[in-house]
């Protein structure tokens, strides 16, 4: 079976490995499509595993080998092996002896933090540790169960329509807002917005070391990291074929002794875009784990020091990043609408704690 870090898109919960089997055909007689792509125009040539590595979040290249070597990838309709070089307007698909698996969201009753609502969209303030969609190992308690189970009792509204629903979406450990849309204009008004980058969002994040300068931007494309393709970096315009441009734009809320507060604004909405983006720059986020920001990255050796930390993780115990302001046009009225949140308790005592240290370190030095 794909292990849990190899789900993805493909959309199917349990399903044997890609291999020999792939080929023949399932029970009904047929095969099933569980992906499919486009190459882009200009899109230079390279081999169709590495292109489908880039391109299909979660999934190996051993894997996608083996399905292959299986003829389960076609390329405009005939099979390819994994050295095949994909070439611009490809039509690339994955086939396999069963059918996709379908997962229902069921509505459950778990709270949530509703800042606005009409019969249009919804939004909503997520909590920190709040899977948003249901995935491979998270299957209930999803920001989307809690929407089904709101709406349950409006007719109009299917949570399993993917016409209608999130709009965008945030890291399960990142708080903050997320609009909701509840029918099949706003959906795609909305989505029109974000795809055009005429939306406003605006992100609180507490970042390792001290930045000097007030403000700053971060144009860098973003792409899976050929070392570890859990992790996302940056790389040159225009280096990495798969990687996508990216625009980030920062500036300086507050300082303290070894950490900065900043406010980031997006100009481009990539996968961890703020997390690598920052990193990049040398300012990983206060405890993001998956980016190397949860040890000592700046500040002093002591045991005393050390121990400071240590007791700052445990009140923020994910990467402090907060989704604080949201802004689009309103799909029916026209209406320009913007929302603000606030900084949730375990962010806010981290940034609080954060002061208290630095005002006695001044103290002490004076």
């Amino acid at each position: 079976m794909l292990q849990d870090e190899e789900m993805d898109e493909l959309g199917f919960s349990t399903a044997p490995a890609f291999g020999r089997e792939e080929a023949e055909l399932g029970s009904d007689g047929q095969m099933h499509e569980h992906f499919r792509t486009v190459v882009d125009k200009g899109h230079s040539m390279v081999r169709i595993d590495k292109y489908l590595v880039n391109c299909m979040s979660q999934i190996s290249r051993n894997r996608i080998q083996l399905a292959a070597d299986a003829g389960s990838i076609l390329v405009n309709g005939k099979a390819v092996k994994s050295n095949y070089k994909v070439k611009p307007f490809d039509e690339i698909s994955i086939v396999l002896a069963y059918p996709p698996t379908e997962f229902h969201i069921e509505p459950q009753d778990i709270p949530l933090n509703i800042v606005y609502e009409d019969d249009d969209l919804m939004v909503v303030n997520k909590n920190p540790g709040m899977v948003v969609h249901p995935g491979f190992g998270n299957w209930e308690g999803t920001l989307l169960n809690a929407i089904a189970w709101h709406l349950k009792d409006d007719p109009k509204f299917d949570i399993n329509d993917p016409r209608l629903g999130l709009v965008h979406r945030i890291d399960k450990d990142t708080s903050g807002l997320l609009v909701v849309a509840k029918n099949e204009h706003a959906k795609s008004h909305l989505g029109k917005q974000f795809f055009n980058k005429t939306t406003s969002r605006l992100y609180n994040a507490l970042v390792w070391g001290v930045i000097s300068e007030d403000g700053g931007t971060v144009d860098g494309d973003i792409g899976r990291d050929p070392r570890d393709r859990m992790l996302f970096a940056v790389f040159p315009n225009g280096e990495n074929p798969n990687a996508k441009h990216a625009v980030t734009h920062y500036r300086v809320m507050e300082r303290f002794a070894h950490v900065t507060l900043v406010e980031c604004k997006l100009e481009t909405g990539r996968t961890h875009q703020i997390r690598v983006h920052m990193k990049h720059i040398g300012h990983t986020l206060f405890n993001d784990e998956r980016y190397g920001g949860n040890i000592v990255l700046r500040g002093e050796r002591t045991a005393k020091y050390k121990q400071f930390i240590t007791n700052c993780l445990e009140i923020c115990p994910r990467q402090a990043l907060h989704a604080k302001t949201l802004g689009f046009e309103h799909p029916r009225t026209g209406e320009y609408m913007n929302f603000n949140s606030e900084l949730p308790a375990d962010m806010q005592a981290l940034i609080d704690k954060w002061r208290v240290y630095t005002a006695s370190k001044e103290t002490n030095n004076s």
